[in-house]
């Protein structure tokens, strides 16, 4: 009884609006001392790869990002679906949300993937099933917001962009699955496989993978209140909270 409460408390966007102004600056510290340390270790205290060189630490941003983008894709997908079964409208403004920001990572991931390859495999790109299924999740991002602007209706925009979300979420196994399934340059994964990379290197990854997903959340959080206030503007209570929010300011 309390988890349907806290989902239906998360489908208020008065109730995350409000909540989420006191989550945001608890969340800025942990991501800036996160990345302290992961960018000092991975740049500067991690060993270098007896065969890759300094290229190796492009893995403590590629990893990170590349997750998101798969995993972002997912979240749209779950939320389009939430959106359209429960006709909850904070599902879709959270796809909306989430959309540009992994659009970026999945930007993120091929172009630090090709800085990788220039060293590495001697081309900066190959049509391997991996970079090929990659991109193509960046123009499903890319397709997903320019269907949603293309509709005056903010509610057909909603409901058409859902759909092509949760399409497109095919090609999120196929990423994962490629490096198995075909023979591809890119390795198989094995950020958790133990003896696949030195405890020295595996350690600053972990902890930058966990200040690119607090990363994630913060952006997505702050796209989320603006995406509220766009829809929400005519609402007494965000035009009540605006008000007190300038008074506190007036006042310091």
């Amino acid at each position: 009884m309390a988890s349907w409460r806290w989902f239906h408390q998360l489908g208020s966007p008065k109730w995350f609006y409000q909540k989420s102004a006191s989550w945001l600056p608890w969340l800025w510290v942990a991501t800036a001392i996160l990345f302290a340390f992961g960018l000092y270790y991975s740049l500067w205290n991690s060993p270098v790869d007896y065969q890759q060189g300094n290229s190796v630490r492009i893995m403590y941003i590629h990893v990170p990002v590349a997750a998101l983008s798969m995993i972002g894709y997912l979240a749209m997908a779950i939320c389009a679906i939430i959106g359209l079964v429960w006709k909850m409208k904070m599902a879709f403004m959270v796809t909306r949300a989430i959309a540009p920001v992994g659009a970026a990572m999945t930007f993120l991931a091929l172009f630090t993937g090709s800085m990788w390859g220039i060293p590495t495999w001697g081309t900066w790109w190959e049509w391997d099933a991996r970079l090929t299924s990659e991109l193509l999740l960046l123009f499903l991002y890319l397709g997903f917001i320019a269907l949603h602007s293309s509709f005056a209706d903010r509610s057909k925009a909603d409901r058409s962009a859902a759909v092509l979300a949760i399409v497109g979420a095919i090609n999120v196994p196929i990423i994962y699955g490629s490096v198995k399934w075909w023979n591809t340059l890119h390795q198989a994964y094995s950020v958790t496989k133990r003896g696949a990379i030195d405890p020295q290197m595996q350690t600053p990854l972990f902890i930058m993978i966990g200040a690119f997903y607090l990363l994630f959340a913060i952006l997505v959080i702050v796209r989320l209140r603006l995406e509220i206030m766009s829809r929400e503007g005519k609402s007494q209570w965000l035009q009540a909270e605006v008000l007190a929010n300038r008074s506190v300011g007036v006042k310091s």
